[in-house]
């Protein structure tokens, strides 16, 4: 791995004008505040995309109602592990899609999982991204190589945000027993 680039990849929000994108949750009915994510654009430039459009509604037709994740939970909280979120369509893990088709291929895998705070796309085997994702909450090495990481969170406003839906108690399927919800979302 190119250290310049993974050096690149930490530093500050907006880099080498990355977009930055946010999450406004809620857990129940409480705020718990704002999730800011500098998408990796010049690393990984069509997961970066596609991740994009579905935080600022992606439409598919014109005359079609935007889809995306606003209103979308945060359906699986592993604690120490990760948060995995983006299932618009059935809300469990379950639902594909993307801008580019059902799934698309993976673009890469030169940036590793050696942090929490990392955005990697959440897939069902080798080249089946689609709108999943999910955020470390720890290192987590045995998936470098089978997800692709394509941003990061940014800010210890952010990091505040995810030990808050990583601390949700959970239920069968690590599914939160309170409701996770990104309640609004965007580009800054």
């Amino acid at each position: 791995m190119d250290g310049g680039k993974v050096q690149a990849a930490m530093d500050g929000a907006g880099t080498n004008g990355r977009p930055v994108v946010f999450f406004d949750i809620a857990i129940g009915n409480t705020e718990a505040g704002r999730i800011k994510m500098e998408l990796f654009s010049d690393i990984a430039p069509r997961t970066a995309e596609n991740f994009r459009q579905f935080c600022i509604g992606y439409r598919q037709t014109q005359g079609v109602l935007p889809i995306g994740y606003k209103e979308c939970i945060i359906h699986r909280v592993i604690p120490s592990f990760m948060v995995q979120g983006g299932d618009f369509l059935n809300g469990d893990g379950t639902g594909a899609t993307s801008i580019y088709g059902p799934s698309f291929a993976d673009e890469n895998f030169e940036l590793s999982h050696d942090a929490p705070g990392l955005l990697s796309m959440a897939n069902s085997g080798p080249g089946t991204n689609g709108c999943q994702f999910f955020i470390t909450t720890a290192a987590a090495p045995f998936l470098d190589g089978k997800h692709v990481v394509f941003g990061k969170i940014v800010g210890n406003e952010s990091m505040l945000a995810l030990r808050k839906i990583e601390n949700v108690a959970t239920g069968p399927n690590n599914r939160p027993k309170l409701a996770v919800k990104i309640k609004e979302c965007g580009e800054m």
